[in-house]
This record gives structure tokens, C-alpha cells and sequence, in this order.
């Protein structure tokens, strides 16, 4: 049995009557005329015959007695549980107890009514819908929501695979040219200074060469910001490293403590956890008025543990969740990309940052590109 929507939206409501009594039937129909319900009424009395019709026609409620020959009305709710997950289902019964009646609602009947209240019939079939509808509101809303945050996750990977290619390529440009440019330049005023013999002349040759030599030395920073090579030596070698330059820049101390000296993982969870280090210093930097920082980097029980820790003043809920927190967030999409989670705890006394990631998950095809892109990348520094 089937139809177009126009067709059934004249016809009213479609019900699927299960009912082994002519009599009981007549009444339901009886009923429904009186309240003035626009509807269209089916029976059948067979399991047959109601698995077909739940399978060819199209109906909005079932009615479904309780006792019926050879089953129940919890069998009959079990199969259009199976064909038809979202249609409402109503028991309609003359002598359901109340112990199969609570069995029933706990199995995810949509109601059920006493035939001494037929009276009731349209109320309750009217509420039925309109619970169904909203049920199926909230499921459409949150498939929508869950695409929604699916599509968000793949721009955050993207922007972040993007971020790591344009780091690269940047890190490449200063290299070629302006670190090619800036040795150059030393060398033409070095052969100055060897055929000039004016005094006034050495002394800006000289001052010439140290600003020379810190523009060298700027360059070599940011590239190692850009494009880390240091990540070749492996992970504990450029956690260290950040260590040591984040002392030097900030006059912090910084313990490293690490399960071993090297620590064998995937590209793609090496470059997550430097850049976790490298954000979570950033942010200590920036805003944290520490004496202190502890970096424990471990590998045991088949998992990458990195946990950054500092005594500073903290950070407050909303200060976790104000929308500018994009560091925060791209650190998180980074660990999920790669099959791990971010914990980020915080109180008066510090800030606590661990990344976590089982070395047995899966690397997608993109980190393998962005591994890739790294390798095709690598030069040697000026």
C-alpha cells in the first residue's frame, strides 16, 4: 500500500490497526469519527500480514491490542521497532496489567491506552505524533550538528596541514634568499675589510659584520620556529632544545625529564607533540608570571605522554573557553588528528598541559603528506 504525501496529507492520518476483534475495530473507528479525527484506518490481525503492511505502505501510528493470537503486542513493537525505528507504536488494549504495561513504555512504546477510555483515543494517538516529531527533529538536528562539527574538524585539519606547508615554504624562501643574501653580503664585507686599510673604514666594516652576524642568527631562529630540523635528531633532542632557547629568551628554568634518550614515533605525532611544547612555553610566556617549568616526555605503556607544567598564576574557566583560545583548539584538533586527546588543568597554583597519544593509532593520508612535504623541505641552515 502506497502513496504520494499530497494524497496522504487529504487523506489525514494513516493508522496501521493490529486487532484480532471485528467488533473492537468498529470501535476505534467509531471513536475516532466522533472526536472528528481526519484519518484512514487499516486492519489487519496476523503478524504476517502487519509485517507486510509495515513494509509497503506508509503510515504514521500504529494501534496495536495487546493479546493476540499466537503473540503480543511487544512482539508486534519489536518488528516495527526493526522496519520503522521512528513510527509511533501505541498499545490499545482491554486487559494489559500494569507490570506489562510499564515493561512496555520501559521498551520504548510510544503510549498505551485502555479500551474503557476510547474516549482518550484521539488525544492520545495526537500526542504520539507530536512526540514522534520531535524525536525525529532533534535526531535530524543532531545529525546536522555532528556533520556540522565533522566539517569543522576537516577545515581544522586542513588549516593546520596548510599552516605546516606555508611554515615550510617560508622557512625554504629565508634560506634561499635572504639567508643566501645575508652570507653573501658577509663575505663581500669581510674581503673589504681585508684590502681596506683606513681605520674609520674597518670600524663600520665591523659594525657592519655584528649587525650582519645578528641578522644571520634572526634568520636561523625563525627558520627553526618555521620548520624545526631539529625534529631529524628525534623528539627528546627538540623538546631540548625548545627548552634551552625558551631559558635563554625568557630567564625561566626549564626541567626536561624523559623515559628515554630516544623516543621512537610516527612524523606526524612528533611534530603534534612539538608543537604542543612549543605553544604550551609560548603560552607560559606570555601569560603565565612563572618561575618554573616541568616538561616530562614519556613513552611507556604504548603511549607518547607529554605533560607540560608550570607554577604560575594560572588560568580561570572562562578564560579555557573565550573564543580567542584558537592555540588551545588547534592544539586539540592536532592531537585528535593523530588518534590522542589534549588535558588542559589549571588552578592558582600552575597550569598543567598533556598530550596523550597511543603509539598504535592509525596516521591518516594527510599527515603522511604533511610528512612529506617536511621531507621535501629539509635544506641546510646558513
Amino acid at each position: 500500500m502506497s502513496g504520494n504525501p499530497e494524497t496522504e496529507q487529504r487523506t489525514g492520518i494513516r493508522i496501521l490497526h493490529l486487532e484480532d476483534s471485528r467488533v473492537d475495530h468498529a470501535l476505534v473507528k467509531f471513536a475516532l469519527q466522533r472526536s472528528q479525527m481526519l484519518c484512514e484506518l487499516v486492519l489487519v490481525d496476523t503478524m504476517e500480514d502487519f509485517t507486510q503492511e509495515l513494509t509497503e505502505g506508509r503510515y504514521d501510528i500504529v494501534l496495536a491490542d495487546y493479546h493476540l493470537p499466537g503473540f503480543t503486542g511487544l512482539d508486534a513493537w519489536q518488528v516495527a521497532r526493526e522496519a520503522r525505528p521512528d513510527l509511533p507504536f501505541v498499545i490499545l488494549s482491554g486487559a494489559i496489567g500494569e507490570a506489562a504495561a510499564v515493561e512496555a513504555m520501559l521498551q520504548g512504546v510510544s503510549d498505551y491506552l485502555l479500551k474503557d477510555s476510547m474516549h482518550r483515543l484521539s488525544h492520545v494517538i495526537q500526542r504520539a505524533l507530536e512526540m514522534a516529531d520531535t524525536r525525529n527533529a532533534k535526531a535530524r538536528a543532531d545529525a546536522e550538528l555532528a556533520e556540522s562539527r565533522q566539517r569543522l574538524a576537516e577545515l581544522a585539519e586542513h588549516l593546520q596541514i596548510s599552516i605546516e606547508q606555508e611554515r615550510a615554504s617560508i622557512a625554504r624562501e629565508i634560506h634561499d634568499d635572504i639567508g643566501g643574501a645575508l652570507a653573501a653580503v658577509k663575505l663581500d664585507l669581510a674581503w673589504v675589510g681585508r684590502h681596506v686599510d683606513s681605520g674609520e673604514v674597518q670600524q663600520h666594516v665591523g659594525s657592519a659584520m655584528e649587525m650582519l652576524q645578528h641578522a644571520l642568527e634572526a634568520s636561523q631562529r625563525i627558520m627553526m620556529n618555521l620548520r624545526p630540523p631539529i625534529l631529524d635528531q628525534g623528539l627528546v633532542a627538540a623538546v631540548q632544545w625548545l627548552a634551552s632557547s625558551f631559558e635563554r629568551r625568557n630567564g625561566l628554568p626549564v626541567a626536561v625529564r624523559y623515559s628515554a634518550e630516544t623516543i621512537d614515533v610516527p612524523h606526524d605525532v612528533q611534530l603534534v607533540a612539538y608543537r604542543t611544547a612549543q605553544e604550551s612555553l609560548t603560552n607560559v610566556a606570555k601569560h603565565a608570571r612563572a618561575s618554573a617549568v616541568d616538561i616530562d616526555l614519556s613513552d611507556q605503556e604504548g603511549v607518547l605522554t607529554l605533560e607540560v607544567n608550570d607554577n604560575g598564576r594560572g588560568l580561570d574557566a572562562e578564560s579555557l573557553r573565550k573564543a580567542k583560545s584558537f592555540g588551545l583548539l588547534g592544539l586539540r584538533e592536532r592531537a585528535a588528528k593523530v588518534g590522542g586527546w589534549l588535558d588542559i588543568s589549571s588552578s592558582p597554583r600552575g597550569t598543567s598541559v598533556i598530550l596523550s597519544v597511543p603509539l598504535g593509532a592509525g596516521i591518516g593520508s594527510d599527515g603522511a603528506m604533511m610528512e612529506q612535504e617536511e621531507k621535501d623541505d629539509q635544506g641546510d641552515f646558513v
